[in-house]
């Protein structure tokens, strides 16, 4: 096998919009740079590649077109990269939500970026070794639902200080899956590291910033790891910290932390000369939401709109005419075998409760699941939060989906794995 690692920086410019807060914010000022990263393998025949993004985001239309430019220009199968945003909350507007207007100035540079990336990464492939493990990890992420007596659920505050709280709606996935990459000298050459959990820290502000994930990719670079890809899991409703016990990290204490686990399970981790590499896809159309009068309304059960319900009002005549015009929604699920792992893309919020399925059925093998992948259909709830209702179910340009489609993208996903795994 060979395989090959680069990152660039994407940082947007100062008065940048912002997005990942449903308000309208411009950036001012620059904590941490953003950036694109790449890693390639190669084995014989079969390539596969793995681009993250710090950004919120990525549609399934700027996918297709950083394949194709990617295809045209090095003879690279399109079908065969996955492009994966980390979920960053306090990047630039590369999507429209809420009063925010995507900026087609950013996204250009931003394709043109990652398509020199890739090309770094793909001339600097050598002969390597790869190996996969994980560790668990609770301190630094929790579900971020509450169930109510009465049946409903709330998101995020006020918690377990609603005088009907009764308990924690689901599981969090503390599983910290590493992939790392050697050469033939025994080198470090890079790592995957895969874990659930928003990177919210400093939406809401006007500064931009790469959030934990690259606070992660810092610390591990500090160890001796000299390129680091972050891959969000199914963090739907997970969010950082544990409020149930008071614990509020900052961005650079998950990274830490998290880097210190990756760390060690590379100390600790067996390599293979001559992985498996291998690809499989699948698109289906997805049907939207059919909302009644008064859950367009913001009146049916269990509706929780976040930040300010004005947003809501305001654009929820777009949003019915979306679900009218588009009834179907195309929806592409990625399965990338590399060794005893497979990654499995899903482009969707996705509540963790399905990643923890697809893990589950699929094994032995040892599945990676990727969200914000290839596309972006918007939060996946279950079908018992979609009847308690809650943020992430209450109607919006990112909550549209019908209640059976995480369902159905999983069933994908775990027959995809399935297939790869025949060998």
């Amino acid at each position: 096998m060979k395989a090959g690692f680069f990152h660039s920086e994407i940082t947007p410019a100062v008065g940048t919009h912002k997005v990942g807060w449903l308000r309208d914010i411009v950036i001012d000022h620059v904590l941490d740079p953003l950036f694109v990263r790449v890693a390639v393998f190669e084995r014989g025949p079969c390539q596969a590649a793995l681009i993250q993004l710090d950004t919120l985001s990525i549609r399934w239309s700027t996918t297709n077109e950083i394949r194709r430019r990617i295809e045209a220009k090095y003879g690279f199968p399109g079908e065969a990269i996955m492009v994966a945003a980390t979920h960053n909350h306090a990047g630039p507007a590369i999507a429209n939500i809420g009063d925010v207007l995507r900026d087609e100035i950013y996204l250009e540079m931003m394709i043109n970026k990652t398509v020199q990336t890739f090309g770094k990464a793909w001339q600097k492939r050598v002969p390597a070794r790869l190996g996969f493990g994980r560790c668990f990890e609770f301190r630094v992420s929790h579900n971020r639902r509450t169930v109510l007596r009465n049946g409903l659920a709330v998101t995020h505050a006020p918690g377990f200080n609603h005088p009907a709280a009764l308990c924690v709606e689901g599981p969090i996935d503390p599983e910290v899956a590493v992939l790392a990459v050697r050469d033939e000298q025994g080198a470090l050459l890079g790592s995957i590291v895969n874990f659930a959990c928003h990177p919210v820290h400093h939406g809401g502000s006007t500064a931009s910033s790469g959030g934990y994930p690259a606070a992660l990719a810092a610390a591990l670079k500090a160890k001796g790891c000299p390129e680091t890809v972050f891959l969000n899991g199914a963090c739907g409703n997970i969010s950082p910290g544990n409020p149930y016990l008071k614990l509020s990290p900052t961005m650079e204490e998950i990274g830490a932390t998290l880097a210190e686990d990756a760390w060690g399970v590379i100390e600790n981790m067996e390599f293979e000369d001559a992985p498996v590499v291998d690809v499989a896809s699948i698109t289906v159309e997805m049907p939207v939401r059919k909302p009644s009068a008064r859950e367009a309304a913001g009146k049916s059960k269990g509706v929780q709109r976040f930040i300010d319900p004005d947003i809501y009002e305001r654009h929820m005549p777009e949003v019915l005419a979306r679900l009218r015009k588009k009834p179907y929604q195309p929806a592409e699920v990625q399965v990338i075998r590399l060794g005893g792992a497979c990654l499995a893309a899903i482009p969707a919020e996705y509540f963790t409760e399905f990643g923890l399925w697809i893990k589950q059925k699929t094994w032995p093998v040892n599945t990676m699941v990727v969200t914000h992948a290839n596309g972006m259909l918007g939060y996946l709830p279950t079908e018992t939060a979609f009847r308690r209702g809650g943020y992430e179910t209450t109607l919006c340009d990112s909550s549209r989906m019908g209640p059976k489609t995480g369902k159905i993208l999983a069933e994908h996903a775990i027959k995809l794995v399935e297939c790869l795994d025949d060998y």
